[in-house]
C-alpha cells in the first residue's frame, strides 16, 4: 500500500453545507484517513466561532488570510453560489484542489473562469453533485443500457436556505446532472414553466426535455411542498427502474408482456403508455415481488447504503492523492449549469407570454 502525507484541507463557508463538510472531514481524519482539517473560512465571526469550537479548527475571515497562514492541498467551497468563482480563484492560483458545492457557479462566465484557472494551474475541480454518489444511483447505473423515458420529482418544504438561486439551480440541477449522465446524448428541445411562490425567484418548476437520441425526460422541482420527495423513475427497452434518493431504494420492473409498447425510440403515444405504467408502480411497491399488471414482475435491487456526502468527499480526496480525473468533472458541472440556465430562460419566456 502506498503511503500519502496527510492532505491539509479547508472548508470555505460554515453554513449548513459547510458544517456537514467539516463534520465529514473530521470523521475521516478520526477514522485514520491521511488528512488534516487545517482551516475554516467564513466572513461571519459568530458562525465561524461556533463552527471552530465544535470542530476544533483554525478560523480565518478570508481565503487570502488562510493561504497566508497555512499551506493547503484541498478545499471544499460551500459559500453561496454567487461567490463560488471569487472564492475559487485565489485557491486555484495557490495550487489548491477544489470540491465546489453545486452548482459550480452562478453563470457560464464564472464557470469558464474556474475551468480556465484549473487548467492553467493543473488543479482538480470536482463539482458537488452529491446524488452521483448516492448508492441507489450507483446501483441503477449498473443496470443502465438504453434509457428512453425519465420522470423525476424533487420536492422540499420551504426553508430560507439557498434563496440566492431559484429552484432549478437549487434542487432540479441534481436530477438534470443525473439524467445528462444517464442519457449520454445532447439535449434537443427544452420546454419549461415555473413560478415564484414564497420568494422572488422561481420556487416551483416543471420541465420536459427531449434528447437527440429520442430519450424524453420530465422533471418537477418544488421548494414549497408539504412533503419531501426525491425520486427518479425511468424506462428502457423491456425494463423500468424506480429510484428513491432519500431511502436509497431501487426497484426494477421487468416488462415482458408489455415489451411491444417500449421501442428504442418511443413516439408520444408509446410514451403515454409508459406514463401509465409509471403510475401503476405505486401500487406495485406496496406488494413486493408482485405487480397488478400481467406480465410485469417487480424486484428490489440490493443497495449498500451509505452517506453520499462521505462517499463524495472520499472520492474527491482520492482524486487529489492519485491525481486522477474526479468522478464528476468540472466540464460535467458546467454542462449541468448550462442546461439549468437554458431552462430558466425558457421559464422566463413562458412567463412573458403568459403575462405573469
Amino acid at each position: 500500500m502506498p503511503t500519502f502525507h496527510p492532505l491539509r484541507v479547508a472548508v470555505i463557508g460554515a453554513g449548513a453545507f459547510g458544517r456537514n463538510h467539516l463534520r465529514v472531514y473530521r470523521e475521516l481524519e478520526q477514522a485514520g484517513e491521511p488528512i488534516q482539517l487545517a482551516a475554516l473560512v467564513d466572513i461571519n465571526p459568530a458562525v465561524a466561532a461556533e463552527a471552530a469550537q465544535k470542530f476544533n479548527v483554525p478560523v480565518f475571515t478570508t481565503v487570502e488570510a488562510a493561504l497566508a497562514a497555512t499551506q493547503l492541498d484541498a478545499a471544499s467551497i460551500c459559500v453561496p453560489t454567487t461567490h463560488h468563482a471569487n472564492a475559487a480563484a485565489p485557491l486555484l492560483t495557490a495550487g489548491v484542489d477544489l470540491l465546489i458545492e453545486k452548482p459550480i457557479a452562478q453563470s457560464l462566465a464564472d464557470a469558464d473562469r474556474i475551468l480556465e484557472l484549473s487548467r492553467e494551474h493543473n488543479r482538480i475541480v470536482q463539482p458537488g453533485h452529491l446524488e452521483r454518489f448516492n448508492p441507489a444511483v450507483t446501483a441503477a447505473r449498473r443496470h443502465l443500457f438504453k434509457p428512453m423515458f425519465f420522470e423525476g420529482h424533487r420536492l422540499s418544504i420551504f426553508t430560507p436556505r439557498s434563496l440566492d438561486v431559484d429552484v432549478v439551480l437549487d434542487l432540479m440541477i441534481h436530477d438534470l446532472d443525473i439524467v445528462l449522465s444517464f442519457a449520454a446524448s445532447p439535449v434537443r428541445e427544452v420546454r419549461a414553466v415555473g413560478l415564484p411562490v414564497l420568494s422572488p425567484k422561481v420556487d416551483i418548476a416543471n420541465v420536459r426535455l427531449e434528447f437527440e437520441n429520442g430519450c424524453v425526460a420530465n422533471f418537477t422541482a418544488s421548494r414549497v411542498s408539504t412533503e419531501r420527495v426525491r425520486k427518479l423513475r425511468f424506462f428502457q427497452p423491456h425494463q423500468y427502474l424506480s429510484l428513491d434518493f432519500a431511502r436509497q431504494d431501487l426497484l426494477m420492473i421487468d416488462v415482458t408482456a408489455a415489451s411491444k409498447f417500449i421501442p428504442a425510440n418511443p413516439n408520444p403515444a408509446q410514451i403515454a403508455i409508459m406514463e401509465q405504467l409509471l403510475a401503476a408502480q405505486t401500487q406495485a411497491a406496496a406488494e413486493p415481488n408482485q405487480h397488478p399488471s400481467a406480465g410485469l414482475s417487480l424486484k428490489k435491487i440490493a443497495v449498500e447504503q451509505s452517506e453520499p456526502l462521505r462517499l463524495e468527499i472520499a472520492s474527491f480526496l482520492n482524486s487529489v492523492r492519485t491525481r486522477t480525473t474526479p468522478q464528476v468533472t468540472a466540464e460535467e458541472g458546467r454542462a449541468a449549469l448550462a442546461l439549468a440556465l437554458e431552462i430558466n430562460e425558457t421559464i422566463a419566456e413562458h412567463a412573458k407570454r403568459a403575462g405573469i
